[in-house]
Formats: structure tokens, sequence, C-alpha cells
């Protein structure tokens, strides 16, 4: 396949993928914006408790996401009838381990208090972090079948399922939030329902998670049922699964919880730069939203081009994925820099704040490059099966760089939020020199699939 092909087919496969992403931070803004209307003590609960959710969720994620290399290996190496019984023990291990999380997130609450969160804001985010725990088992379950979609080139139910869920999230959160003023305002009788603020926006969004699973499913068992029939070898596909996935898990809690911890960092230098820091993460996040789908795109081509045994394909794929995933960013990098002011102000009013989340806005266009890159790459090592490349290179990267130059330029050198967000541009800049770098010696030599397919004797080749 040609470079100009390969773009193509990374544009048709990417393209639902950051939909997805996309819509997922655009419930997340619609809930902050309609719950801030209703009490900003709301607001903050359901905030924290999505980041204690989020948060532990990433390890369960990243479990599930070593589906993604099994199953398009097993498609490059012309073996498409094995990703069923791999889907089954990918959904299989995304329950047990839902259940696991469920029984955690329930408890989480319990300590929120002891740890000296402000009381008014612990109750919401018990509320929420109650409700959602719920969400948890469809959540991962979600990651699974996601990843079999993309491997059968069905990405369309991922553009349906984010325009949906965002209808059906935004529909719940004001009749829920509301109550019956929310009924009245969409000019529907009143039926005696109170306002559930909190509770309201976590039943929605779990509701969102349920419907999504359902159109996952039903858009999936058309394909699995087309597939022809192959001996199915739960534990072993579960071992590569686990073997894959468990680094992934640990890089997306390492990134998390350096970003939690720089939001931390920015509460400490007060209300105007925590709130800047907020505006400027939420922003840094939908672009970062589309680097991600480029990102899964990539896993995806990789991991085709690996099981076909093609090198020079696999390298192809990784270097589109690349350059689409520059020009994008660079797009919003542009946009950071002309647009900062005014996109600062859509939302909030107060001039301080404005003034200091377009600093970080415009350092945020900076990282753009830096921070497309490390997640294209992290995507194209996992659809090479190599995700412990990535796990190293963000830990390095965020907590021997990052957070040391943040505390240092923020504190030290007492240059506030612009410096902490100094810290994290020098963070992701050296995550990604590290991952792009892997990804250029791993494509310049064989690889070995994460989980070979027996030949006719059963013997692994």
């Amino acid at each position: 396949m040609s470079a100009r092909g390969e773009l193509r087919a990374q544009v048709v496969l990417a393209a639902p993928l950051a939909a997805q992403q996309v819509g997922q931070v655009t419930m997340g803004l619609v809930d902050t914006a309609l719950l801030g209307r209703f009490e900003p003590a709301a607001m903050a609960g359901a905030g924290l408790g999505n980041a204690l959710l989020f948060a532990l969720s990433c390890l369960g994620i990243g479990l599930v996401l070593g589906l993604d290399p099994v199953l398009a290996q097993s498609v490059g190496a012309g073996q498409p009838g094995r990703t069923r019984g791999q889907l089954g023990a990918g959904v299989a291990l995304a329950v047990k381990l839902g259940l696991v999380f469920t029984v955690v997130l329930a408890l989480v609450p319990l300590a929120l208090r002891p740890l000296g969160v402000a009381p008014a804001v612990a109750a919401e985010a018990e509320v929420y972090l109650w409700a959602r725990s719920l969400s948890v088992v469809p959540l991962l379950a979600q990651v699974a079948v996601r990843a079999f979609l993309q491997v059968h080139g069905r990405t369309a139910p991922l553009v349906w399922a984010a325009i949906i869920g965002n209808v059906i999230n935004a529909i719940l959160d004001w009749i829920l939030i509301f109550g019956d003023q929310g009924l009245t305002d969409l000019g529907l009788p009143a039926i005696g329902l109170p306002p559930l603020g909190t509770l309201g926006a976590a039943v929605a969004t779990s509701a969102v998670t349920i419907a999504t699973l359902v159109i996952f499913v039903a858009s999936a068992r058309p394909i699995a049922r087309r597939l022809p029939p192959t001996p199915v070898d739960r534990a072993r596909d579960t071992r590569a699964i686990v073997r894959v996935g468990l680094p992934i898990g640990l890089t997306l809690f390492a990134e998390v919880a350096a970003f939690a911890l720089a939001a931390v960092l920015a509460g400490r230098l007060g209300e105007v730069p925590a709130a800047a820091h907020q505006i400027a993460l939420q922003l840094a996040s939908v672009s970062f939203s589309l680097a991600i789908g480029i990102g899964g795109a990539a896993a995806t081509r990789v991991g085709l081009a690996v099981g076909a045994g093609d090198q020079a394909g696999a390298r192809r794929a990784a270097l589109v994925a690349l350059g689409l995933g520059g020009a994008v960013m660079a797009t919003s990098a542009t946009a950071f820099v002309l647009a900062s002011t005014a996109l600062a102000a859509a939302f909030t009013d107060r001039a301080d704040v404005i003034a200091t989340a377009a600093t970080l806005i415009q350092i945020a266009a900076v990282f753009q490059l830096s921070d497309g890159a490390q997640a294209i790459a992290s995507g194209a090592l996992r659809g090479a099966g190599d995700t412990k490349a990535s796990f190293v290179a963000n830990l390095a990267g965020h907590y021997g760089v990052g957070l040391p130059i943040a505390l240092v330029l923020g504190f030290a050198f007492d240059r506030g939020a612009p410096g902490l967000w100094w810290g994290l541009t020098a963070g992701l800049t050296g995550t990604a020199i590290a991952l792009v770098g892997r990804l250029w010696w791993l494509t310049g030599r064989p690889i070995a699939p994460v989980d070979p397919a027996p030949d006719d004797r059963g013997v692994l080749l």
C-alpha cells in the first residue's frame, strides 16, 4: 500500500475514533456547565468524583486495551476467526475488572472526609461516585467491543454512539439536575420530580454508558456471526491481553496522576490560577482527543501490518499517523495562539481568570505537537505489542522531568501557573522524543506478534 493509501485508511479509521473521544469530552463539559448553574459545590463534587473515577478506571481500561494488538495482529495474519474468541476473553476480563473497581469506587467516598475534603464537596462527590460505580462494568466492556469493531472496519457505530450519547446526556442532565424546573423549561409538564443535582448528572452519564455499550454490542454481533469457527483458548487469549495491557494501564494511571498533581499544585497557588488551569486543561483535552483517535487508528494499522509480517507496512503506518497527527495538532496550536483570549472568555467573564487562562492556552499551543506525538507514538507501539516502553517513557517524562521543573518554576522561581505549564510542556516533550525514537527503532526490524496463531498441528508458529 502506498503512503497515500495508508493515509486514506487512517483518516477513515481515525475520524470515528476521534469523534467518540471528543464526544466524551463534550459530555463532561455539559455536566460541568449545568452543575455550575445548579450549585458550585455540586460542580466541584462531581469534578472530584469524576477525576477519581477516571484515575482508578484507567488501570482497567489499560488492561482491556491490550486487546487492540491481539485482535489486529490476528486479522493481519489472516486469522479473523480468532477475534471472536479473543473478544470473549476481553469482555470476560472487562467484567471481572469492572466488578473489582465497582467495589473499590463504592468504598472511596468513605475516605474523602478524613482526607480533609470540604464537607459540602465531599458529600456531592460521594453521591456521584456511588451512582457512577454501577457503570464501571459497561465502561470497560465498551473498550473491548470497540476494539473488535475498529479492527473489522465497523467504525460508524462509534460516531452514532457519540451523537446519540451526547443528546441523551444533555436531555437527561437538564431534566434530572433541575427536576420539574428542567421539564417546564423544555415545555413539558411538571411531574413532581425534585432537582437531583449531582445524582442526576451521575445517573445521566451512567445511562449513556449503558446505551453506548448496547449500540456497540448490537453492531458487533452480526460481525461475530459471520466469522469462521475457530478453536478458542480463553486462558491463552487472556494472558496475551493482560501481558500487553498491564503496562498500558500503568501508563494511563501515571499520566492521569501527573496531571492530577498539577491540578493540586495549581490549587495551592490560589483560586484564579486553579480556575485558569481547569479552563486551559479542558481546551487541551479536546485537541488531545483528536490525537487519541489517530493513535487508536495507528494501533490498528500497525497491528494489522505486524500480523501480516509486513515490517515496511508497520513503519509506513506509524509515520503516516505521526504526520497526520502533526497536521491536526499544528492546526489546534494555531487556534490556541490566535484565539487564546476568546477561548478563555467562553468559560468565564472574570478578567483576571481570562488573562491567566489565555497565557496557559498559549503555552498549551507550544506542547500541542509533543502531546500529539506522544499519544500517537504510544498507539503505534501498542499496535506492535510494545507497551512497556510507553510506561517507562511516561514515568521518566512526567515524574523525572515535567513535575520537578513545574515545581521549580512554579514555586521556587515564583512563576505561578505558567511555570507549572512550562514544566508539563517539558515532560510531554521528553516523553514524545523517547516514544518516537523507540517507534523508529522498533519498526526498523522484524516485530514478533504478541499472540502467534497455532499451525494446523496446534503448534505455535
